[in-house]
């Protein structure tokens, strides 16, 4: 008879929470609720710069003469109005062979970041988020032409913003505008104060 009330008790709390349940599940809907690990089709890039200017405007600075593009966000007093630009660099290295690694600057004009919803797509270009692009490579200098796709605010917070973004960068060569190149970027975007 003691061993039937033993049995039934066990059977009664096996699902009791442990410490290791309660640790196992936290860590679960942690990994998967952040957006840590790449999703199918994304690109392989390293985020190595991400800056997210709060009071500031996006200044695109273009030199001909030397073929660069630099994209900054400008500090404004915030008194004088100012958007949420999140600025960020992503380097590539597709190969082992030397030659064809690059990097993407992209720069976005959130606006007022208070205004947008978590989990919403969102356009990129002209009738959406203004953004912008360069690529760093050793390849023929390129100016950009446009960034098309969208982005997505995951999580956004006092001092950091999270998001997706798929998009891809056209430009033109600087010598000879018959001739076009894309990139593509597809992965998750960072922004820290």
């Amino acid at each position: 008879m003691t061993e039937t009330r033993t049995s039934r008790r066990r059977s009664r709390y096996r699902f009791h929470a442990s410490p290791r349940r309660i640790l196992s599940t936290f860590l679960v809907l942690t990994v998967l609720g952040c957006d840590i690990l790449p999703q199918k089709g994304d690109t392989i890039g390293e985020q190595v710069q991400a800056e997210w200017r709060v009071a500031a405007r996006l200044v695109v600075d273009t030199d001909p003469t030397y073929t660069i593009v630099r994209l900054r966000a400008e500090p404004l007093d915030s008194a004088h109005g100012g958007h949420h630009v999140l600025v960020s660099r992503f380097e590539f290295n597709p190969s082992p062979v030397d030659g064809d690694e690059y990097a993407l600057v992209v720069a976005l004009d959130l606006g007022n970041i208070r205004a947008w919803q978590r989990g919403t797509i969102y356009p990129l270009g002209p009738h959406g988020i203004p953004a912008y692009g360069t690529v760093t490579c050793l390849c023929r200098p390129v100016k950009p032409d446009s960034v098309r796709g969208t982005f997505t605010i995951s999580q956004r917070g006092m001092g950091q913003i999270v998001g997706r973004i798929d998009a891809t960068l056209f430009f033109t060569a600087w010598d000879d505008t018959s001739r076009h190149a894309s990139y593509r970027l597809r992965q998750r975007i960072d922004g820290m104060r």
